[in-house]
């Protein structure tokens, strides 16, 4: 029986990208026999240029037949203008409420071969293997009341609400306690219970799941501390669990530890583990079109679709390695050249990896 996979190749950069990772998928699926039944559709300003919206139903209900997702890029300055309901990214934000997909799991791990890439010195980013956990369905960026008022006064305020009930904070708790479990069993939960309530409901949830998993250790940290620790001794963590909106700037930032952000990989999980898959950067115009754009973070998203939701994790360690041989041989695109190396296109550098994996 056939297992769907909805491909979603957004905006900008994001059908070169997802085009290299498609022929990974592509040759990985005949190689171990997965079934995999592959389906395109639009989302965000490809979406909005072709039906007016940036979620079109159709999109929609493939992605609930979907048993998993792999997107590019949405959004850009072409559709900078439109009114804010109607932007890309909310057709992005649209389909992660819809599908519930709550867990983000946004790892930042160190090649050795781009240690030289990182702007921090090689010895503090050397070995780096870190997983961020955000919370991607609640908070700040869901909660209402929402908007823009005048006062009395005649002057305008904007306003938003950062929300999360126990149970939205539960269920990321697990998600992040089970990953740590997987890992080297340290947990460090970072919040701002200091001044926020939310905060210090959240710090409550965490550690009432804390003795149900006796071999994870569960530490806390406010959320300006940890931008900091994340630049000055990034591998005393391994797992970190937060909200939505702290977890977007703290991933963001652990990214650039590894040298660059077109090397990072994420995954988008709902509690029966079906997930939406896709790379950590941007649409990128600025490179569009140019074939500089970097698809290692496309095919490694791959990688971690077989793992997480297709449950094949000799397809995905064996996708995880041919990208380490072609770093090996020198291949970069131009987010990672340094000199010495040898300078590959988008198309060369999926070409690289799919060489790499038929010789296996």
């Amino acid at each position: 029986m056939s297992r769907k996979i909805l491909i979603l190749p957004g905006d900008y950069i994001g059908p070169e990208i997802v085009t290299e990772a498609r022929r990974v998928l592509e040759l990985v699926n005949d190689k171990y026999q997965l079934e995999l039944e592959l389906e395109e559709a639009l989302l965000g300003g490809a979406a909005l240029d072709e039906y007016a919206v940036p979620l079109p139903e159709q999109t929609l209900a493939r992605a609930r037949d979907a048993e998993a997702i792999l997107l590019g890029a949405v959004g850009g300055p072409k559709w900078d203008a439109v009114d804010r309901a109607l932007r890309p990214e909310q057709g992005l934000l649209q389909i992660r409420s819809e599908l519930q997909l709550f867990g983000n799991l946004r790892p930042a791990l160190l090649y050795p071969q781009l240690a030289a890439a990182s702007s921090l010195k090689p010895e503090v980013v050397a070995g780096l293997d870190i997983l961020i956990v955000r919370e991607l369905t609640g908070g700040i960026y869901f909660g209402e009341p929402r908007g823009i008022r005048v006062l009395e006064n005649g002057e305008r305020q904007g306003y938003n609400t950062c929300v999360y009930s126990e149970s939205e904070i539960e269920r990321i708790g697990r998600l992040a306690f089970a990953s740590a479990v997987k890992r080297n069993g340290r947990l460090c939960s970072v919040d701002k219970s200091n001044v926020l309530e939310v905060s210090i409901l959240w710090r409550e949830v965490m550690d009432k799941l804390a003795p149900e998993y006796p071999d994870v250790e569960l530490s806390h940290m406010y959320v300006d501390n940890a931008a900091m620790q994340l630049v000055k001794a990034p591998k005393q963590f391994d797992v970190l669990v937060t909200g939505n909106m702290f977890g977007d700037i703290l991933s963001d930032a652990a990214a650039m530890l590894t040298g660059s952000i077109g090397m990072l990989p994420s995954a988008s999980l709902d509690q029966q583990g079906r997930g939406m898959y896709e790379p950590c950067h941007g649409s990128a115009p600025d490179i569009a079109g140019q074939g500089k754009a970097n698809p290692l973070a496309t095919i490694l998203s791959v990688a971690m679709m077989l793992r997480y939701t297709l449950d094949c994790t000799e397809a995905a360690e064996a996708v995880e390695s041919a990208v380490s041989r072609v770093l090996d041989r020198g291949l970069r695109t131009a987010d990672i050249f340094t000199a010495g190396q040898q300078l590959a296109s988008t198309r060369e550098m999926g070409g690289a990896v799919l060489g790499e994996l038929g010789n296996e």
